[in-house]
């Protein structure tokens, strides 16, 4: 085990041989902490990240008129395109300088969830986007289930406790892209703090500085990913899962000082999700007199989907 700068652990997936052991402890310590851990020989090919990166880079430099063909209104920008400055923190009145474009998942015979798992876009104008996109989202899947395998085992499950609860979660791999700031807003950043909606996002690193997690005590420590490392933090639906046990850690990703500020910045989040009707009921093993359950009433993870997509302005 190593450690980012900032003291978030890292871990080799190498180590996790499907038990309960070093890797899981390590893991549930990081989340309980820190809400985020790095994780290494996750066997993602570099060839699958550059090949995305390039198709992306390549999308996002097409005009706007050419962009915006791809954004499917009504839908809350579950799927295509998404244009700059529409997303909007919650609690904040400027919205996010960003534009972004989402990947969900491709079915296989008859749709589970018709009318929630929409049908994938794909922009004619750049080859190799789809395969390029389709296969780091398989990857970034492979390892995520891997990982809340181990998450299981830390909270006393067994290993295979969310497999039946995510093979057809709704899950997003969304391509971002901060343009270069010029004239923004007045309190416009990046990406203003946050916390994700979903289950764990993993992180494929950005080259560029700007990540920034909100430390237990109240701190702003930055996060530059390491080659090869993958961050995975928590999203609210597993904090509410677990009762806070694992906490949602807020992030956000800041406007960089000089010359770094006209330089356009690109990442790759992937937002593992629960299935739709997945009810999110807090685990009783996460419940004691010390902490009693903090969500008595359930509620499905569409649902809940839903009710965040609301306050970050991306459905009315």
């Amino acid at each position: 085990m190593s450690a980012l700068e900032t003291g978030i652990p890292v871990l080799s997936l190498n180590d996790f041989d499907g038990g309960r052991g070093h890797f899981t402890d390590v893991l549930g310590r990081a989340w309980r902490e820190f809400g985020f851990v790095g994780v290494t020989d996750h066997g993602i090919d570099d060839e699958v990240i550059e090949r995305a990166y390039g198709a992306f880079r390549d999308f996002f430099g097409l005009t706007d008129e050419t962009k915006q063909q791809y954004h499917r209104p009504g839908i809350g920008g579950a799927r295509g395109y998404t244009g700059f400055g529409i997303e909007q923190a919650k609690g904040h009145d400027v919205p996010d300088l960003k534009e972004f474009w989402h990947v969900g998942r491709e079915i296989e015979g008859e749709n589970p969830y018709p009318g929630i798992l929409h049908p994938n876009v794909w922009p004619e104008e750049i080859p190799g986007f789809r395969d390029a996109a389709l296969a780091v989202y398989q990857a970034l899947e492979t390892v995520g289930n891997r990982v809340l395998s181990a998450a299981a085992l830390d909270l006393g499950l067994p290993a295979d406790w969310f497999a039946d609860k995510t093979d057809h979660g709704n899950s997003i791999l969304r391509p971002l892209h901060y343009p270069p700031i010029d004239n923004a807003p007045e309190g416009a950043v990046r990406a203003a703090e946050h916390e994700d909606i979903n289950l764990i996002t993993l992180l494929v690193g950005s080259k560029e500085q700007g990540l920034e997690i909100l430390t237990r005590d109240g701190r702003w420590i930055a996060v530059t990913t390491l080659p090869g490392t993958i961050v995975v933090n928590v999203g609210d639906m597993l904090q509410r899962l677990t009762n806070h046990v694992y906490p949602s850690t807020t992030h956000r990703v800041v406007n960089p000082p000089g010359e770094a500020a006209r330089q356009s910045r690109y990442s790759i989040p992937f937002f593992l999700h629960p299935n739709p009707d997945f009810v999110i009921d807090t685990l009783p093993g996460c419940v004691s007199d010390d902490q009693p359950n903090r969500y008595p009433e359930s509620i499905t993870a569409n649902e809940y989907l839903l009710e965040r997509l609301r306050e970050i302005k991306l459905i009315q």
